[in-house]
């Protein structure tokens, strides 16, 4: 079996840029301020299981950002990929106008 990498620059468009927290900042979730100098806010910063809890919602939210971003991403492509197919058979069709033209014209 074969596995195609590629890299994520070659994937999006330069202008599409995906929401997403780098754990190298976040240390362990929910147990206080991370490594990445801002708090996060109260609650993260005391901890506990109440800051877990925020932990898990701020994943989460994260996590449907980059799902509702990838969505539109992928619908995009298929709208691009239809306009595309859709100029190749008007430009076919010019085509074959034009060579029944110039055969009209010998005649």
């Amino acid at each position: 079996m074969f596995v195609v990498r590629r890299s994520a620059a070659r994937l999006y468009p330069a202008g599409v840029q995906l929401a997403k927290m780098s754990n190298s900042q976040v240390g362990d979730l929910g147990s206080g301020a991370g490594k990445g100098g801002g708090g996060g806010g109260s609650i993260r910063e005391a901890g506990g299981a109440f800051g877990k809890l925020e932990a898990a919602r701020e994943e989460e939210y994260f996590y449907k950002k980059q799902r509702e971003q990838l969505d539109r991403l992928k619908n995009d492509q298929i709208h691009q990929a239809e306009f595309h197919h859709q100029q190749i058979k008007e430009h076919e069709e010019a085509i074959q106008r034009h060579k029944e033209f110039l055969n009209n014209l010998h005649k």
